[in-house]
Order: structure tokens, then C-alpha cells, then sequence
């Protein structure tokens, strides 16, 4: 037997009410246990821990990304000092090998060669203090090497924990998804067995009420608001007709009688 058309109720003269079977509005119960589980599924899909983990990793990586660049650049930087470095000790080698040859030939004058005497002397002097440089350079192109390929270790450890991450958050999703369809499967056939004007009266109280929109009369507690009704609101709903779709005094929510209501 369907929807027969609306009547006023004495209590509320301005409000319409709906008129549908029992089997009606048991079947209500049914579509909204599906709807509250994909809405946990939805919510679910939003709060999954996979995505937290995945994000504090992602952090992570992006930091030591930061690190990483940092660490290249002044790499980068060092090795053109050692190169710089190298090239100022080679530039004094070849001027006091030059010189050398030189003296040792014996070529020019006295003078000539007592100049050349001393600026090998100061060439030595210059070798020794750009060899020092050099040194120092090269030790901290080491240790930035070192911070590099640390830094590069450490990246290749945490783009794995990622991919990790991203496999067991996708593999959660999957799993989500599946049961998802699964609930679903049978929706459209219980919609189509409520009927379109009660599924859309409904639907506008889900919309209003959070997502619970159906509940079921339990020992004279509205399963909306888990409020107990008083006398005067059980008597009401015993003299209403079987098919008349009842409605929470409290929450509003859609209440469905049922073998525990407590009539």
C-alpha cells in the first residue's frame, strides 16, 4: 500500500503529515543504516591515521629536501675554493720551477741571479702559505662531503618510508571503497521501496540533522536524540493511525515504530 495523500494533525494545524505503509517506513531504518555507514566510511576516507603518518613524512622529506640543497650548494661552493686553491699553489710551482731553471742554467748576471735567489725563497714562503689554504680547504670539502652523503642516505631512507606510506594509505582507500560499494549495492533498490516522497522528506531532514534523518521508538526513547517520550507524546503516537510517518516532538527526526517501541 503506498503514500495515500497527507492529513493535519491536531497538534501541529500547520504541518502536514505523510501517509505511508509500515513496510514503508521500516525499510527508512534500513536506508538510513546505509547512508550513517557511508557517512563513517566518508569520514573514515578524511581521518584515515595512514594520512597523518604520510604527512608528518612528507614534512620530513621536505625539510631534509631543504637540507639536501643546502648541503649541494655549499658542496658546490668548497670545491671551486679547492679548485681556486689547487691552481694558486700550481700557478707558485711553475713560477719557482721556472725559476730554478734559471739559476741552475746560470744565465744573467749576478744580480740577475741573486734576484732570482730570493724570489725563490719568497716563492717558498708563498707555496707554504697557499699549501696551508689548501689543506684547509680540501678538510672542509671532506666534511661537507661527508654531510652530503649523510644527508643523501638519510633521503633515500625516507623516500622509501614515503612510498611505504603512500602504499598502505592507498591500500586503506581500497579497502574503504570497497566496502563502500558493497554497503551501497542495495540502495537504490530500498529508495525505490520507500518511495519518492518519503525519501524526500527524508533526505531534507538528513541534510538538517547531520546525516541521521530515520530513527527507530525503543522503549519509548527516540533513537535521533535518545530522549525518552513523555505520556502525553506516547499517547499521541498510539492513536495515530499505523501509516502515519511520526515525527520526534524533540529532534524532528522521522520516528519508526517498531516491535520494542514500548506501545
Amino acid at each position: 500500500m503506498g503514500l495515500r495523500g497527507r492529513s493535519r494533525t491536531a497538534r501541529w494545524p500547520w504541518r502536514y503529515v505523510l501517509k505511508a505503509d509500515p513496510s514503508r517506513q521500516w525499510r527508512l531504518l534500513d536506508l538510513q543504516a546505509i547512508d550513517t555507514r557511508l557517512d563513517q566510511i566518508t569520514h573514515a576516507r578524511k581521518n584515515l591515521p595512514e594520512h597523518a603518518v604520510l604527512a608528518d613524512l612528507e614534512t620530513k622529506a621536505a625539510g631534509l629536501d631543504s637540507l639536501l640543497v643546502r648541503a649541494r650548494t655549499e658542496l658546490g661552493d668548497i670545491q671551486r675554493e679547492v679548485a681556486k686553491a689547487e691552481a694558486d699553489v700550481q700557478l707558485v710551482r711553475d713560477r719557482a720551477a721556472r725559476d730554478q731553471s734559471r739559476l741552475d742554467a746560470g744565465t744573467g748576471s749576478a744580480k740577475d741571479l741573486q734576484a732570482i735567489q730570493h724570489e725563490l725563497a719568497s716563492l717558498v714562503r708563498r707555496q707554504s702559505e697557499l699549501e696551508d689554504v689548501e689543506i684547509e680547504v680540501m678538510e672542509r670539502a671532506e666534511d661537507a662531503e661527508s654531510a652530503v652523503s649523510q644527508l643523501n642516505a638519510e633521503h633515500t631512507t625516507l623516500a622509501a618510508q614515503v612510498t611505504a606510506a603512500v602504499e598502505a594509505r592507498d591500500a586503506a582507500l581500497a579497502d574503504l571503497d570497497f566496502e563502500a560499494t558493497k554497503i551501497a549495492a542495495p540502495r537504490a533498490d530500498i529508495v525505490a521501496g520507500v518511495g519518492d516522497e518519503l525519501v524526500g522528506l527524508y533526505e531534507k531532514i538528513r541534510v538538517q540533522s547531520g546525516g541521521l534523518a530515520a530513527a527507530p521508538l525503543r522503549q519509548r526513547r527516540c533513537g535521533g536524540c535518545q530522549l525518552e517520550l513523555n505520556n502525553v507524546e506516547m499517547n499521541r503516537i498510539k492513536a495515530a493511525p499505523d501509516n502515519e510517518v511520526l515525527r520526534c516532538e524533540e529532534c524532528r527526526r522521522i520516528l519508526v515504530r517498531t516491535a520494542e517501541s514500548g506501545l
